[in-house]
């Protein structure tokens, strides 16, 4: 057994190639707030409820060490769940769909506190994002 336990998910941390485009989306369309940027490192942390994500340019300094661009065919990773609330099914998609955001119906998928609805899409750079709602009762 490992001397501590886990907790939640910190952060996670997305390179990207277009930064502004892709801070829009996580601040406009998503609703993160910006904490804290870092120019010098290419670098925007981004708070989403209790954890952040991370924006990196693949321009930038820490971008560069991570190879090529990320595109449909080199994720950065599978995908990431955000927990929101409430999850109004009819309400999201239309919110969704009129970002230009194409999406499907949501679907039952098993998350952190059970099995909820939950819609995926993507963002600007590929990356799919899941939005899951509370566990069924």
């Amino acid at each position: 057994m490992p001397p501590f336990s886990l907790k939640t998910i910190d952060h996670v941390v997305l390179r990207v190639r277009d930064a502004e485009k892709s801070l829009r989306f996580y601040t406009q369309t998503l609703g993160c707030d910006i904490a804290k940027r870092r120019p010098d490192l290419g670098l925007v942390h981004l708070r989403a409820g209790t954890a952040m994500i991370d924006l990196v340019d693949v321009n930038g300094q820490l971008g560069k060490k991570g190879g090529d661009a990320p595109d449909p065919h080199r994720q950065n990773v599978d995908h990431l769940c955000l927990r929101i609330d409430p999850f109004n099914e009819d309400e999201l998609l239309a919110y969704l769909r009129s970002q230009g955001i194409p999406v499907d119906p949501a679907e039952s998928r098993y998350g952190a506190e059970g099995d909820g609805p939950s819609v995926y899409f993507s963002d600007p750079d590929g990356n799919r994002i899941e939005l899951k709602g509370p566990a069924a009762d």
